[in-house]
């Protein structure tokens, strides 16, 4: 039986903490949107140093507003991968644009590119793999690519409900970080069930697919604001988690929190260290700073908090 170690809480408490879960948290990285991020006054009271921070571009927000929140969170310390959704850039010059704006004004060397949740294109760009096709990241010297993995499936990529042209997309992404400089690794959807997620990245591995998986995982939030994300990302069979909880009368009224889903995926990698999930990604649906806080109390790095002259 693994030795605890005692985490010490905002309110003076102590939290048994696994050195298997330490471990796996370890470089966590977590996600922000620009009017998310415009509501926390100092991202260095929430997060270790060097954390890296994903900005979503959700449809209609303003190029200007993503490249300023990138160009606050690098002033802070912390390197930044915005989104890139293939169906909402115009074309080949918006995404050069995108590309210049970002690095010109907020130092930014990474990337995670993704179709995006929109059902029409905009314009050009259909999937990730048309905006790594136009050799246009790798022509600006960007450091890490990022690109969507999917525990689950996707209803968008597959309607049928199999797994045929993900995995598909998969050994194509493959095949790319091959003849890229840039490091490539899986960005996943999140889920809420280890079993599921073991299955598939083992899956992966053995059909040849040997990137890096950064696993999502949900931050603690109420019961019906995960449902309802779950249900719009299109979470799969692991929605039944959930589900469950939320029969329960005991359970439906407190705030879910991915303990047990991070400890069975800690003790699965401290069991086999060569397995693919490499760091865990957190989508913040509670709020950052609940999601910041529990890491702290559960394992993760501590905030180094400066005052407002640091």
């Amino acid at each position: 039986m693994a030795l605890l170690n005692f985490k010490k809480r905002d309110a003076g408490t102590t939290q048994p903490t696994s050195p298997e879960v330490e471990a796996f948290l370890e470089n966590y990285s977590i996600e922000v949107m620009p009017r998310t991020a415009s509501k926390v006054e100092n991202f260095r009271d929430l997060l270790p140093a060097g954390t890296r921070v994903y900005i979503a571009h959700i449809e209609g927000t303003p190029i200007e507003e993503m490249v300023e929140t990138a160009k606050r969170l690098n002033a802070e310390g912390y390197p930044v991968m915005p989104h890139f959704p293939a169906r909402i850039i115009q074309d080949e010059a918006t995404l050069a644009d995108w590309i210049a704006r970002y690095q010109g004004e907020a130092d930014v060397k990474q990337a995670l590119l993704l179709a995006g949740g929109v059902a029409k294109p905009h314009g050009a760009f259909d999937s990730s793999m048309q905006l790594l096709e136009t050799g246009l990241f790798d022509k600006a010297g960007f450091t890490n690519l990022h690109v969507a993995g999917h525990p689950e499936g996707n209803k968008d990529i597959d309607p049928d409900g199999s797994m045929k042209n993900v995995a598909d997309a998969l050994l194509w992404k493959q095949k790319f970080s091959e003849r890229t400089d840039s490091e490539m690794a899986l960005a996943t959807q999140f889920a809420f069930e280890a079993k599921p997620i073991i299955e598939w990245a083992d899956n992966i591995k053995a059909a040849g697919v040997d990137l890096p998986i950064h696993i999502g995982i949900a931050g603690p939030a109420k019961l019906q604001t995960l449902i309802k994300f779950a249900i719009a990302c299109g979470v799969g069979p692991s929605l039944k988690v959930l589900q469950k909880r939320a029969m329960d009368v005991s359970k439906l009224l407190l705030p879910y929190e991915p303990t047990d889903v991070i400890a069975e995926l800690a003790a699965h990698k401290a069991a086999n260290p060569d397995f693919n999930i490499t760091n865990v990604h957190f989508f913040p649906l509670g709020g950052i700073k609940t999601n910041a806080t529990w890491a702290i109390n559960n394992g993760g790095a501590a905030a180094q908090p400066v005052n407002s002259q640091g």
